[in-house]
C-alpha cells in the first residue's frame, strides 16, 4: 500500500463512487466501485470526469453514481484523481449512450466518446462563460410568421404541438425552392417560446452556416453550433455552454444529436440520406437512428426533413410512428421548374456543334441560351470533379490502376488523354505520378476518358458559350453563393452554390456515372442528389436531366415525387429482404477472423448468412487492417459476411452480437473486426 493510500479517509458521505472506466472493451463495459476521499468528497459528483487505476495503469472515467456501500467482497481502490468538478455526463446522455450502445451492438464508453468532447481545462474556468445568463433570462422571441407551412398538410396542428412540448413526430417533404432554413428556424421558434430547448443536425458545414444563419436572425444569442471543424477550446466552450443552460438552441453536424439540451422539446435532422451523416467511428450511429431514440427515451417532439426521402424514414412512416408532413401536388407542381429528361445519344445533339462540344443535348442547350438571354444563371451538375476523373486503356478499355498500390489513376491536367501523347496520371491512393503509360493487358500507350470533370466540363462550356462567366464548385474549391446575372455555374453533387432568386436552368450531365453504382442506395442517392440541384432553380425555370426517361428515379425528378420513389424502394427492398426492410450486420475481416466471430455467435432462427465476400473495392476497410496478421497472408484479402433477420428479429440478433463481441475481448482473440449494425452500403 502507498504512502498516500495510507493517509487517505473515506468520504463521510456515500464514500464509493461507480465509475465507468473509458476501456472500449466489451467484457469491461460496466461500472466499477471505487472508494472516495474526503478531499475528493464534494468534486466527485456523478457525470465528472475522473481517473481511476485499472489492471495497474491509470485509465480515464466518469462517475456514474455516489453509493453507501459497495456489493464488490473484495477491497476497494481509491479515485486517483477527479480531473474535473463539471458533471458532463448527465444522467439524460448516460441513458441514450447506452440506448444508443444497445441498438449498434456496441460499447457504451464508445459513445460517450462521441457524445462528450474533450475537455479543454482553461476553458472551463473562463470567467465570461463562468457569467452568462441562462438561457431562461434571455428575451422570449417574437412569434414567428408561419404563412410558408401553410403549403403543408396539418402543419399549423404540428406547430402548435410542438410549442406545447408534445411528442410529435413528422417526416417532412420540403417544397421545390423551399428556403428550408428559414422553416427549421421558425420551428426552432416555437419550441423556444414554449420553453423548451432544441436541436439541429444537417449533414455538413455549408448547410450548417445556412440553418445557423437563419435561427441566430430569429433566436439570438441562445444559438450555438457545434462541429467537428471548430478547435477543441472553442467546441468544448460552446458545448458547455448548451450544458450549463446558457444556449437551448443547437446547430450541428453529427455528434449534435448528443447535445446536452436543457428541456429538450424538438430534434430536427435535415437530409438524412446524405453521406456526411455516416459515422466513421465505432459503434457507426447514425445521427437518424440517435434522434429516433431519443425521442424515445425524452418525449420529445421529432421532425426529418429535406428535399428528399430516404428508405428508413419512409419506414417509420408506415409502421404509424410518424406522419407525412407534405404539401398537396398541385402545390409542389406549382412550385417546381420544368423538368425534362433526355438521353445523351440522343440525335438531337448532332444538331448543334457546339452543343456537341459541351456534351449537351439540344433541348438543353437551348434551355441554357434563354436563361443566360434572360440575364439569369445556368447550373451545370457533373458528377465527377477534377479533368478527366477516370481514365482507361484506349485499345482494351482496361481501367488504368497504379502499379504500386493498384489506385485508380486521374489525370488533372488540360492534355487530352485521346491525342496519342504521354499524359502525367496520378494514383488516387498513393499519390503517385506516371509521366508515361504502358497498358499491363495489352501494351497500348493511349489513354481515354471514362468520364469528364468538372474542370474539363468548364472548359468546355467556355468555348461553346464566349462571353459568359464560367465559375466551378467542387473539391476544393467551394462556392457558398454566386451573384444574380448571366453566368455557368459547373458544380459537382453537394457544392451547389446558392443564387437569389434561383437559376434560369438547370441541367444534369453524366447521370450514368451516378444510376451505374453497384449500391443498394444509387437510386435513393441520386435521387436526392438531382432534387438537390432542381430545387435551386426557379419555378420559372427549366431544367434537363441528360438520362434515359423511362428509369424509375428520373420520373420521381420529373414528377417531383420523393415519397413515392421512397415507397416503392421499401416494397422491392422488402421483397429482396434489404435493409431497412430487415436488420443486417455486416461482419469485416481477415477469413479466418470472421469466420471465427461468426461461428461464436448464437443466431435466431430467423437469421441468414450471407457470404463471405470480398470487401467491396469502395468500402472503408476497418480501423487497423494495414497490420501485420489482419488479413489473410495466403489472398492478401479482407472479407465481409452479412447477417440478417426480419426486423422482428433485430433486437435478438443485435443482443447475439453483443454478447459474441463480449467473449471476443474477454478472450483477448487477435485480428482486427469490424461490426456494422444496418452499414450504410452493403455493396
Amino acid at each position: 500500500m502507498s504512502a498516500r493510500a495510507a493517509t487517505r479517509s473515506p468520504a463521510p458521505h456515500l464514500p464509493v463512487a461507480s465509475v465507468l472506466p473509458l476501456l472500449g472493451l466489451a467484457h469491461l463495459d460496466r461500472p466499477f466501485d471505487y472508494q472516495v476521499d474526503t478531499e475528493q468528497d464534494a468534486a466527485a459528483r456523478p457525470g465528472t470526469r475522473v481517473r481511476v487505476r485499472f489492471s495497474g495503469r491509470l485509465v480515464d472515467g466518469f462517475v456514474l453514481d455516489r453509493l453507501e456501500a459497495s456489493d464488490h467482497p473484495g477491497r476497494l481502490g481509491w479515485l486517483e484523481r477527479v480531473v474535473s468538478d463539471e458533471p458532463v455526463l448527465t444522467p439524460e446522455l448516460l441513458a441514450l449512450c447506452r440506448a444508443v450502445a444497445a441498438r449498434y451492438a456496441g460499447t457504451t464508453t464508445d459513445v460517450v466518446r462521441l457524445a462528450i468532447p474533450p475537455r479543454h481545462g482553461r476553458t472551463e474556468q473562463a470567467p465570461t462563460l463562468l457569467a452568462e445568463p441562462p438561457a431562461t433570462e434571455l428575451p422570449v422571441p417574437e412569434t414567428p410568421d408561419t404563412a410558408a407551412w401553410s403549403s403543408y398538410r396539418g402543419a399549423a396542428a404540428f406547430t402548435e404541438l410542438i410549442g406545447a412540448g408534445g411528442p410529435g413526430r413528422a417526416a417532412w417533404q420540403a417544397l421545390p425552392g423551399e428556403d428550408w432554413a428559414a422553416r427549421i428556424a421558425e420551428l426552432a421558434t416555437h419550441a423556444v417560446r414554449g420553453g423548451h430547448g432544441v436541436i439541429v443536425v444537417v449533414p455538413d458545414q455549408r448547410d450548417l452556416d445556412r440553418v445557423e444563419s437563419a435561427c441566430r436572425a430569429a433566436l439570438g444569442d441562445r444559438v450555438v453550433a457545434l462541429s467537428a471543424g471548430l478547435g477543441p477550446s472553442t467546441r468544448y466552450r460552446r458545448w458547455l455552454r448548451v450544458l450549463r443552460g446558457t444556449a437551448d438552441v443547437v446547430v450541428g453536424t453529427r455528434s449534435a444529436g448528443f447535445a446536452p439540451v436543457h428541456r429538450l422539446g424538438l430534434i430536427v435532422v435535415f437530409d438524412d440520406g446524405d453521406d456526411s451523416l455516416a459515422e466513421p467511428r465505432a459503434p457507426y450511429p447514425h445521427p437518424r437512428e440517435v434522434a429516433v431514440l431519443r425521442t424515445v427515451e425524452t418525449g420529445c417532439a421529432l421532425v426529418i426533413g429535406g428535399t428528399s426521402r430516404t428508405a428508413e424514414t419512409q419506414i417509420l412512416v408506415e409502421s404509424g410512428w410518424m406522419h407525412d408532413l407534405v404539401a398537396e401536388r398541385a402545390t409542389v407542381r406549382d412550385r417546381a421548374p420544368r423538368i425534362a429528361a433526355i438521353s445523351d445519344d440522343d440525335r438531337q445533339i448532332a444538331r448543334d456543334p457546339m452543343a456537341r462540344v459541351a456534351r449537351i443535348p439540344a433541348i438543353g442547350f437551348d434551355a441554357a441560351r434563354r436563361a443566360l438571354a434572360d440575364d439569369t444563371g445556368v447550373l451545370i451538375s457533373v458528377p465527377r470533379r477534377g479533368y478527366h476523373p477516370s481514365l482507361a486503356c484506349e485499345r482494351c478499355r482496361t481501367r488504368v490502376r497504379c502499379r504500386r498500390c493498384r489506385g485508380p489513376m486521374f489525370a488533372d491536367g488540360p492534355t487530352s488523354p485521346r491525342d496519342g501523347s504521354p499524359v502525367a496520371i496520378t494514383c488516387r491512393w498513393c499519390g503517385r505520378g506516371e509521366s508515361s503509360f504502358r497498358c499491363a493487358e495489352c501494351g497500348d500507350t493511349h489513354l481515354r476518358a471514362l468520364t469528364t470533370g468538372a474542370r474539363r466540363t468548364a472548359e468546355e462550356l467556355g468555348k461553346a458559350f464566349p462571353g459568359v462567366p464560367v465559375v466551378t464548385s467542387g473539391g476544393s474549391t467551394v462556392v457558398d453563393t454566386v451573384e444574380p446575372g448571366a453566368r455557368v455555374v459547373v458544380a459537382t453533387p453537394g457544392a451547389e452554390p446558392v443564387v437569389p432568386g434561383g437559376y434560369g436552368a438547370a441541367i444534369l450531365l453524366d447521370t450514368w456515372a451516378q444510376l451505374d453504382r453497384a449500391d443498394l442506395r444509387a437510386g435513393e442517392q441520386t435521387l436526392r442528389r438531382w432534387l438537390a440541384v432542381l430545387t435551386l432553380v426557379a419555378r420559372t425555370g427549366s431544367a434537363v436531366v441528360v438520362a434515359d426517361a423511362s428509369l424509375a428515379v428520373v420520373q420521381a425528378a420529373i414528377r417531383w415525387d420523393p415519397v413515392g420513389f421512397a415507397a416503392e424502394e421499401v416494397r422491392q427492398r422488402a421483397e429482396l429482404r434489404l435493409p431497412p426492410a430487415v436488420t443486417m450486420v455486416s461482419v469485416d475481416g481477415s477469413a479466418s477472423t470472421v469466420g471465427e466471430f461468426v461461428r461464436s455467435v448464437t443466431l435466431p432462427d430467423t437469421a441468414e448468412i450471407l457470404g463471405p465476400v470480398d470487401l467491396p473495392g469502395d468500402a472503408r476497410p476497418p480501423a487497423g487492417a494495414d497490420r501485420p496478421g489482419s488479413v489473410d497472408t495466403a489472398t492478401g484479402r479482407i472479407e465481409r459476411v452479412l447477417l440478417r433477420v426480419p426486423r422482428t428479429g433485430g433486437r435478438e440478433l443485435v443482443e447475439a452480437i453483443r454478447v459474441a463481441q463480449v467473449h471476443r475481448t474477454s478472450t483477448h482473440e487477435s485480428g482486427v473486426l469490424r461490426v456494422q449494425v444496418d452499414p450504410p452500403t452493403v455493396g
